[in-house]
């Protein structure tokens, strides 16, 4: 294994230095262009309130709102002039008067980076899938109890009887294993396939809303090695693919001012089906971009294991 010295010294000429001026401004129209989306967050989080549409992408998926909000060039990137306070964040050097991140610092990562790269190459080999209508979420309250509903604190817009009807009358074709994980028990084996994290790579596909909202858990898990302008486009689609996945659910999120996209009629389901053919041409391009910084990542570490 190479020492950071060693590698410092074998980085220095292949970086691309940016000059105090430029990273200054890239800095910060990211902390604006963050700020907008994590503001609110904050604020409700002062006053004791929870947003069941916004706040998921900060629950569920654990990248706190102070680290999206950090400015990282990414892998490759110098900083000239005052970069001190970089000093202060893990996996940060100083080679002559440049800063930058230093991937040995990151070995502990390779197999997850290995493990997105293996999910992302896979899901942009196969062709999208259109036809599960979003009905995963109306399957995570498929026959079971209020109390036990995940958003307990929102009406449902149908009766149980009509969501387990256009449940049973569509099928459940759900590719995604971590929407599937949250089917109900009598949801579960009427998905058209057992779903399981080994298999994956397999089942990933580029229509499916959740997969696409996951390119964002795919960004932030390679931070700072990632530039942080990847990371928040990310956070943007899967911000967006969030509120129309909440609007096609069977919750009433009227007063929030989410519209519902209504499954249950033909006009809601064409609708929903537009949505995902959006975002999945979105979600091809930044998976490209995510494969083009992941893969230079991982060859990185692996030269420096």
């Amino acid at each position: 294994m190479q020492s950071i010295a060693d590698t410092a010294s074998l980085l220095r000429p292949s970086l691309r230095v940016l000059d105090e001026a430029s990273w200054h401004a890239q800095r910060d129209l990211h902390h604006a262009r963050i700020d907008e989306w994590i503001r609110p967050r904050i604020e409700r989080r002062g006053r004791g309130l929870r947003h069941p549409v916004e706040d998921f992408l900060f629950d569920y998926y654990s990248f706190r709102p102070a680290l999206l909000r950090r400015w990282h060039p990414g892998l490759g990137i110098g900083l000239k002039g005052d970069a001190a306070s970089y000093g202060k964040w893990r996996g940060y050097v100083t080679i002559d008067d440049v800063v930058t991140v230093e991937p040995t610092m990151f070995n502990s990562r390779l197999a997850d980076i290995t493990q997105a790269i293996s999910i992302l190459e896979s899901t942009r080999s196969r062709t999208p899938q259109f036809g599960c209508l979003g009905l995963h979420e109306w399957a995570m309250v498929y026959r079971i109890d209020d109390h036990q509903l995940r958003h307990s604190d929102w009406p449902l817009r149908l009766s149980p009887d009509e969501i387990a009807n256009v449940v049973t009358s569509h099928g459940l074709r759900c590719t995604h294993f971590d929407a599937f994980r949250f089917f109900t028990p009598a949801a579960l084996p009427l998905n058209a396939q057992s779903l399981s994290r080994t298999d994956q790579v397999k089942r990933e596909q580029g229509g499916c809303l959740h997969a696409n909202m996951d390119l964002y858990k795919w960004a932030f898990m390679a931070v700072p090695l990632i530039d942080s302008n990847l990371v928040a486009d990310c956070f943007d689609l899967a911000l967006r693919i969030r509120a129309v996945d909440m609007r096609a659910s069977p919750y009433d999120f009227r007063t929030l001012g989410y519209e519902p996209i209504a499954l249950e009629t033909s006009t809601g389901r064409a609708e929903y089906v537009a949505a995902q053919r959006s975002f999945a041409d979105e979600a091809a391009v930044l998976r490209g971009r995510l494969l083009a910084r992941l893969i230079p990542i991982r060859n990185a570490l692996t030269i420096t294991e």
